[in-house]
């Protein structure tokens, strides 16, 4: 039993690890390593009370479940010596983690099963919801934006504020006759991994831009581009490729989503208040 509570707790601090630091728990520092051992003990324990439950009796983990969970861990990894030097250096073996593996699936099906005591969620639930949260169907208007820069180095003879102003103002020049062009140009002149993608920047709402760039942006009509704009990271050329209007989401729209949300809460209370019964006795 000691063996089994002492894989089932490092399977748990190196999920736990990950999670919290983003490493293996040999990288930790000390006073991270009590944190991920404290955590994971905790976790364990709970998991310990849960796995010991009347409602726990029936609940099993299909092997197909299993097989089909380690191999999708697995996957993350270049090849079979590499996740078995992890687990190693984690103090697992590949047997101790799939038993730990399939503990935890079977925690997850008997709270998945406790779950299903929620009460069930009815039309008009979701009908209120959506006439009494009216701000989460607002849509704002949105912009889909791309851009040229050059940056601005004074030790570099072409990217002088000089050199870098007559380049990119040459660039607006041909893009206001051609803007077609754009993305050809971006990914030859533009100073930004962005040129990659043709200068793409995405589809921006209000509040995601430099306030100078954003100004210019949404001054803009589809397919236009700008004239030269100066920011903190040199100078652009912007395009506005499309333009999405303010909305908001109808009922018909909204509803499959907030029915969702609310049988995942539903859901999420009763396994808490389920959880917190079991701890006080």
């Amino acid at each position: 039993m000691p063996e089994v509570i002492e894989s089932g707790v490092a399977y748990l601090a190196l999920k736990a690890a990950q999670k919290l630091y983003g490493k293996a728990p040999a990288a930790l520092a000390a006073d991270e390593t009590e944190r991920v051992q404290s955590m994971a003990q905790k976790q364990f324990e709970l998991e310990a009370r849960i796995l010991a439950a009347p409602e726990a009796r029936d609940a099993m983990v299909p092997p197909a479940t299993l097989k089909s969970a380690l191999q999708e861990i697995r996957g993350r990894y270049e090849n079979e010596d590499d996740f078995a030097d992890d687990l190693a250096n984690n103090g697992l073996s590949e047997s101790e983690f799939a038993e730990a593996l399939e503990r935890e699936l079977r925690v997850e099906a008997i709270l998945e099963k406790v779950g299903t005591l929620a009460e069930h969620v009815t039309d008009t639930d979701v009908e209120l919801y959506y006439q009494y949260h009216p701000d989460q169907f607002r849509r704002q208007e949105t912009r889909l934006a791309r851009h040229i820069l050059v940056t601005i180095n004074e030790t570099i003879p072409e990217n002088t504020r000089e050199a870098a102003l007559k380049r990119i103002t040459e660039i607006a020049i041909r893009l206001r006759k051609e803007p077609a062009r754009f993305e050809e140009q971006a990914l030859k002149h533009s100073e930004c991994p962005t040129a990659l993608e043709g200068g793409k920047l995405g589809d921006l709402p209000r509040g995601k831009l430099f306030p100078e760039l954003e100004q210019a942006l949404f001054a803009l009509q589809a397919g236009e581009v700008s004239d030269v704009i100066e920011s903190e990271l040199g100078f652009h050329v912007l395009r506005c490729d499309t333009i999405t209007p303010a909305s908001v989401l109808d009922f018909a729209q909204a509803k499959s989503s907030i029915r969702k949300v609310l049988e995942k809460k539903r859901k999420r209370a009763v396994q808490q208040q389920w959880m917190k019964v079991l701890l006080a006795k």
